[in-house]
Order: C-alpha cells, then structure tokens, then sequence
C-alpha cells in the first residue's frame, strides 16, 4: 500500500508543469505555442529567457527531490524512494495536467540524484559529477540536448559501477534511457547538424 501510494503521489507532483506555471503566471505565454512547444527548462528560457529557464528547471528538479523526501517521511526505504522519483519523472514526461504531454526527463534526472544524495545520503558525486559534465558539454558545444544526454549515461555508469542497490541503479538506467528516447528529434538534428543551441546562457 505504501508503494502504490508513493507512486500515485510521484506521478501526480510530477505532472506539475513548472514550464506552463511559470510561462503563464508570470509572463502570459504558453510556452507549449513557442519553440520546440516542449514544457522543459530549455524551451522555456528559449521562449522567456535565462530567468524563466532556470526557474522551470530548479521547479522541475525539486518536486522529485520533494517526492523522495515525502517517502522517506513515511518510512519508505530507499528502493521505494528511487522508484518513487521514477514515478514522478513519468508524470513529467506525460503530465496528466497538461494533456499528457510534457518535458523530457532531465531535470528531473537531477532531482533524482539530488534526492540521492540530500535525502537517500549517497556522495555528492552522483549530484555534482554529472552535473560538471553537463556545463563542460554545454560550454564547448553549446547544445542542451547532447548534455543532457552525456552527462545520463555518464552518471548512470558510474553509478552502476557503485555497490549500490539493485533498484537504484536500475531507476538511473531507465532515466538514462527515458532521456535519450525523448530526445529522438534532437538526435537526428545533431546527426544533421542543425540542432537548436543555447543563446540566453551567459557566454
């Protein structure tokens, strides 16, 4: 019962689309009319600028942050805390409060290992290793979608390399996973060399 609680409770906090929150309440758009019309930190600070991209993101990876730390309240073992944040990473991609169509995993990748290491007590490094790939990637190549894509499967075998527990390691995978397939579209415009780049990061 727990479980199935945690879960219902993973999905329906990630299905918060900070994206719609923040484009909406505080500059009137729908960021889902713009850009790439993903409900990411990327597309957001692409369509609203800096401020507004890094708001969506820090949204995006603390509710899962909150989910683990809501788990661990209720005695939930670390197992079930890892597949909570999962849970809650699902409802970001397919959010059931914006027609099932959301974001692409990252942040919530990173409030997944930010959960580990805040609230599950695992080394810093499974938050800030893949987090210093990510800038470097993104400061030599100026492509989100590539870091984020580096930076998941970095962390995800390191983490595999860790006497971790099975379901830890098994939920970064799928993290891994999950991120590489939502970024399909991106992938083919990597290949062709026309992928979008990042312009409101300070250079």
């Amino acid at each position: 019962m727990k479980l199935i609680l945690i879960l219902v409770l993973g999905y329906l906090v990630g299905s918060v689309p900070f994206a719609l929150v923040v484009g909406k309440v505080f500059y009137n758009t729908d960021v889902r009319q713009h850009g790439s019309g993903n409900l990411g930190g990327s597309n957001t600070g692409r369509v609203l600028g800096k401020k507004a991209g890094l708001a969506t993101m820090a949204g995006d990876l603390l509710k899962v942050t909150f989910v683990m730390l809501i788990a661990k309240l209720l005695g939930a073992d670390d197992s079930v805390m890892a597949l909570g944040a999962l849970a809650a990473a699902i409802g970001h991609c397919f959010p059931v409060f914006a027609k099932f169509k959301g974001g692409k995993a990252v942040a919530t990748m990173y409030g997944y290992l930010f959960g580990l290491f805040a609230v599950a007590g695992r080394s810093p490094l499974y938050f800030f290793l893949p987090l210093v790939v990510f800038l470097i990637i993104l400061v030599l190549g100026r492509i989100v979608s590539l870091s984020s894509m580096i930076s998941a499967v970095v962390i995800s075998l390191y983490i595999c390399m860790q006497p971790e527990l099975p379901v830890v390691k098994i939920v970064q995978v799928v993290f891994a996973v999950l991120i590489i397939v939502r970024h399909h579209a991106n992938i083919k415009r990597i290949i062709n060399h026309n992928e979008n780049t990042i312009s409101w990061l300070p250079k």
